[in-house]
C-alpha cells in the first residue's frame, strides 16, 4: 500500500494544528473566546474552564512534543519504542475526539473541531507507522 502523506507533510501540519490549539486554548483561558464552546457547552463556570483549560494545555504541548521527536525536530533519548507507542494512543484519542465533536450540539466542534482532529488522528497514525521500533 502507497501512503500520499508524507512523513515531512503530517509532522509540519500537526506542529501547526497543535500549535494554533495552544493558542486557542490559552485564548479561552485568557476569556478572549468564551468557554461555552469547548467542551460540548457543559462547562458552566470560570474556575470549570480554568481547570479543563490547562489540562487541555498542558496534554496538547506534551502531544506537540511527541510530533516533534517523531519529526526530527526535538531531539532526545526518549526510547523510539515509546514515542511510537504515544503517536497510536494519540492517534486513537483523536479519532475518538472526532466522533465527540461529531456528536456534539456545539456548531463549532462539528464544522471546525472534527475535521481538525480527524487530521490529526491520520497524521498521528502516519507518524506512527514509520516510526523507529
Amino acid at each position: 500500500m502507497r501512503l500520499f502523506i508524507s512523513v515531512r507533510l503530517a509532522t509540519n501540519a500537526s506542529v501547526i494544528i497543535l500549535t494554533l490549539l495552544v493558542i486557542f486554548h490559552l485564548l479561552i483561558l485568557c476569556r478572549v473566546i468564551s468557554f461555552g464552546i469547548v467542551w460540548g457547552g457543559k462547562l458552566k463556570t470560570v474556575s470549570e474552564m480554568v481547570v479543563f483549560e490547562t489540562v487541555s494545555i498542558v496534554v496538547t504541548l506534551l502531544m506537540l512534543a511527541t510530533v516533534c521527536m517523531a519529526g526530527g525536530y526535538l531531539k532526545t533519548k526518549f526510547n523510539p519504542a515509546i514515542i511510537k507507542g504515544i503517536l497510536w494512543a494519540m492517534s486513537g484519542l483523536f479519532l475518538l475526539n472526532t466522533m465527540g465533536n461529531f456528536l456534539s450540539m456545539n456548531r463549532y466542534e462539528q464544522v471546525i473541531f472534527a475535521p481538525l482532529t480527524l487530521l490529526l488522528s491520520i497524521f498521528c497514525i502516519r507518524l506512527a507507522y514509520v516510526a523507529k521500533k
